[in-house]
Formats: C-alpha cells, sequence, structure tokens
C-alpha cells in the first residue's frame, strides 16, 4: 500500500530562505518522499513544487525603520496562516530563518493548540547570542542550523538544537581553478541583494566601482545579477541613463559568479555562495545612517559576512557604511583580480569547516524523521 503523500507547509521570508528551502524540498524527495507542499515565498520556492499561499516579495527589510511600515501586512498573514494552519492541519512546517516573521508565527501557531512539528531551519540571529530568542525558538519549534557557533550556544543555554553542517556544501561545488585575468581585463560580478533598499543603495556604488575600475583595465565587464523581474527593470533603467558601461544583466546569482574573475556582493547568504564557487569577493554592506545607529548598538560583532564569521578571520574585505565609497571599491576589486590565491586557499579552508557533501541530505533526514517519516 503507497503511502499517503507528505504534507508539508514551508515559511520563507526573502531570497535566501527560498534558496535554501527549495533545495531542502529537492532532497527530501530525492529521498524517496513523496511530498504535497504549500507555502509563503515567491518564484524560486514555486519551481520547487510549492504552491504558493502568499508571495513574499518585498517583505524583508533592511533594519527596524525599514519593517515598521511592513509589520501590520504581516502581522495579519501570520494570523491568517496560524489559523490555516490549524484549521488544515499539515505533517510537518518548515520555517526558514526570516525570524521577524517567522518566529511570531510560530508561536501563534503553537497559541492555536497546534501539535504539528515545526522545523526551525537556520533559527534566526545565528551570530547574536540572544538567549531569550534563542528560548523562544526552542520553545515552539525543533531548531536546525547550519552553524556551529549557533549550536554551542542553544548547548551553552542548555537548549535542544541540530546542527549537522551548512546544505550549501553539498550543493556548491568549487569551479574549476581559473588564470588570473589579463591586466586590462577581467569580468566582475555584481551582486547587489534582494531587499530594495539593498539594491538601491549598492547598485549606483558599484557601478561607480566599475567605472573607475576601467581606467585601470579598459577592457574589464561586469556581469549584474537581479533578483526577479523587478529588479531586472530597475537596473535596465539605470543603466541607460548614466554613461554607458559593459554591463550584462542576468537572472541569478550563481549565473553571474559562474562567469566572473571576481565580484562585488552584499553582505549575505551570496557571499558564502561566492566562497565556495571559490570566486574571489569584496563584502559591500550599507544602511541608512539611521539604522546604522540602531545596528551599532545592538550587534558588537567583529565581521558582518559569513566567511569572517565562521572562520573568525578577516577572508572577504568587508567595505561598509561611509567607507563605501566607489574608489574604495574599485581598490579592493583590483585587489581581488590581481592577488587572489591567499582568499582562495581561505575558501578552501570555509568548506571543509562548514560542512561535509552529505549535510543537504542530511538536513532532508532529519527533517523526514521530525514528519515521522
Amino acid at each position: 500500500m503507497t503511502a499517503a503523500p507528505l504534507r508539508v507547509f514551508v515559511s520563507t521570508g526573502e531570497a535566501s530562505g527560498e534558496l535554501l528551502a527549495a533545495d531542502l524540498i529537492g532532497a527530501m524527495r530525492a529521498l524517496g518522499a513523496t511530498l504535497d507542499a504549500d507555502g509563503i515565498g515567491g518564484e524560486r520556492l514555486e519551481g520547487a513544487g510549492v504552491r504558493l499561499t502568499e508571495r513574499s516579495a518585498g517583505w524583508a527589510s533592511m533594519g527596524p525603520l525599514d519593517a515598521i511600515a511592513k509589520i501590520p501586512r504581516l502581522l495579519a498573514v501570520a494570523a491568517r496562516t496560524a489559523f490555516a494552519l490549524r484549521t488544515h492541519p499539515y505533517d510537518l512546517i518548515v520555517l526558514v530563518d526570516f525570524g521577524a516573521f517567522n518566529l511570531r508565527l510560530a508561536r501563534l501557531i503553537r497559541a492555536s493548540g497546534s501539535s504539528t512539528p515545526i522545523l526551525y531551519y537556520f533559527p534566526p540571529g545565528a551570530w547574536f547570542d540572544d538567549a531569550k530568542r534563542a528560548r523562544t525558538v526552542a520553545g515552539v519549534a525543533d531548531p536546525l542550523t547550519a552553524f556551529v557557533h549557533q549550536r554551542d550556544f542553544y548547548q551553552s543555554l542548555g537548549l535542544p538544537i541540530t546542527c549537522v553542517g551548512h546544505p550549501l556544501v553539498s550543493t556548491i561545488a568549487a569551479r574549476p581553478a581559473r588564470p588570473l585575468a589579463p591586466p586590462g581585463g577581467g569580468v566582475v560580478a555584481l551582486l547587489p541583494g534582494s531587499r530594495a533598499g539593498e539594491v538601491a543603495r549598492h547598485t549606483p556604488r558599484m557601478l561607480n566601482a566599475l567605472a573607475l575600475l576601467r581606467e585601470k583595465r579598459p577592457d574589464v565587464t561586469a556581469v549584474l545579477a537581479a533578483i526577479d523581474a523587478g529588479a531586472y527593470a530597475s537596473f535596465e533603467e539605470l543603466l541607460r541613463l548614466r554613461s554607458p558601461l559593459p554591463v550584462t544583466l542576468v537572472r541569478s546569482a550563481r549565473e553571474a559568479l559562474a562567469v566572473a574573475d571576481a565580484a562585488i556582493v552584499a553582505s549575505g547568504t551570496a557571499v558564502l555562495e561566492a566562497a565556495l564557487l571559490e570566486v574571489p569577493t569584496v563584502a559591500i554592506y550599507v544602511l541608512s545612517e539611521a539604522t546604522a545607529k540602531i545596528a551599532r548598538r545592538v550587534y558588537r560583532g567583529t565581521y558582518i559576512t559569513l566567511p569572517n564569521l565562521v572562520l573568525d578571520e578577516p577572508v572577504v574585505p568587508e567595505i561598509l557604511q561611509e567607507a563605501a565609497t566607489p574608489q574604495a571599491l574599485a581598490d579592493a576589486l583590483e585587489a581581488a583580480l590581481t592577488a587572489p590565491e591567499e582568499q582562495l586557499a581561505d575558501f578552501r579552508r570555509l568548506r571543509a569547516v562548514l560542512g561535509t557533501p552529505d549535510s543537504l541530505e542530511r538536513c532532508a533526514r532529519f527533517a523526514l524523521r521530525l514528519a515521522g517519516r
């Protein structure tokens, strides 16, 4: 007798979470599970065979000030979703990062009386060491982290958590070794991010840096990654309005990184993708000044990019806030193009620390066990 399909609900809120969720769904199916999946997300999740109950485009924010206007809508969606999940139960609920929404959703699900297993995949605040939030996550869900640091923090509080390695180690192979870019040329990938604020603040700086780099490398070209159709149209308009630059638009970070000799990448999961591909990388991040002041009060860490956090070393140059001038970015790109060897060796160390080739499969097996399969 054939087992009934496993009913799964997945909730994401931004591009990186969608990527991780889509890979997890694919890995669960690869293990033989028949899934009937619904969820919150966008094109990538839909492409993984998940029927969308809500589209999350525009939900992600750059700090609390940017989030204020979105709160009423997200609260309404969380309440509506929790009610639906209680009324029509699933076998498993998977929440992926995006704590501002997903943690509230988990609490509402539990408050409704639902006992459906909840997997919190990539619990929020991996590097913030927030005891209150950790206790909340562990109280409503089964947390599965990719980072030893977060596992150790939860365990120091006596909280349950599982760590089986980072799934991107399983899905991203290092590119074949490439020769250095020619002295006057090369290809640079520009990944400004997925949030509207990231696109608005990072893209002009990246394009201005490219123009400066061309003074030293007149044949250098760029590939600019748009996360969706809206970003693609915005980039087309931006490029039309400025002095001509040799920029090709593509629809994914991986497509841009595949051909790049070096990259400027907005801090986030895309920096980790670039590192695992072994693309020489410079990280950028620029918040509004008001949001930056808040960020400095709540986060005192030395680094913000994932490779640096994992290795606790300055592997990727972090060019942030007022330091993120076009000249500084151009200089860092020139260094990455000219002498990438040390950084590439660090990226290989990073892969070994992050996990093993079966990390994604182990995540999928954990999810299936939680669902009783």
